[in-house]
């Protein structure tokens, strides 16, 4: 009897294997998402259509954040420009990373997203084009650094990464890009002289 159970689960295992493989859903010619300590090995596209590689950003701190443009924080945008325009020169990137994901609070196309978002709110730093960053179809970045931090539980989720693309800190929706603990950990991540 153990011997029938065991061969029927083996069975069973080959057939969902077989089935993962014909679906195409394990295609090694996909860039998998590993355990690699760097962002650096993501890839976005540009709201702009643009690839982006978290590598372009090596040397600098990069601060990640989904957006939405229907949600009650999209007023972030503002201190996440602020926090741009005060750092970048010292070597800080924030980078939007528009989603649906939460109640479809963004359901525009990229080129409504960046009209919302230069005209309301003066938005120039780097944004991508709108990706999933929670479930099965989350961005292999979100998948990265859900297993560092967890998943965004809703938008405006911000998380730090140093020079190097290492994790440092994530912050809720909730917390104001502004607020004194997310400019101390921006300041302490660039080495920056506090004023």
């Amino acid at each position: 009897m153990r011997a029938l159970i065991i061969g029927t689960f083996f069975i069973y295992q080959c057939m969902i294997s077989a089935n993962i493989l014909a679906s195409g859903a394990y295609d090694m010619s996909i860039k998998e998402t590993n355990n690699d300590d760097s962002a650096h090995q993501f890839d976005f596209i540009s709201i702009d259509g643009e690839p982006v590689s978290l590598s372009d950003f090596s040397g600098k701190a990069v601060l990640i954040v989904n957006t939405a443009s229907r949600c009650g924080f999209t007023s972030q945008y503002s201190g996440l420009q602020s926090l741009w325009e005060k750092y970048r020169d010292q070597g800080l990137v924030v980078l939007g990373v528009p989603s649906n994901d939460f109640m479809g609070q963004e359901p525009g196309t990229e080129t409504e997203i960046k009209a919302f978002c230069t005209v309301k709110f003066d938005v120039d730093f780097p944004m991508t084009s709108k990706v999933h960053v929670k479930g099965k179809e989350a961005h292999p970045f979100y998948a990265w650094v859900k297993k560092k931090s967890g998943a965004p539980r809703w938008n405006f989720h911000k998380y730090l990464l140093n020079r190097e693309g290492e994790f440092v800190v994530a912050y809720s929706s909730i917390t104001d890009p502004l607020a004194k603990k997310v400019i101390e950990a921006v300041e302490s991540t660039l080495g920056a002289s506090k004023k």
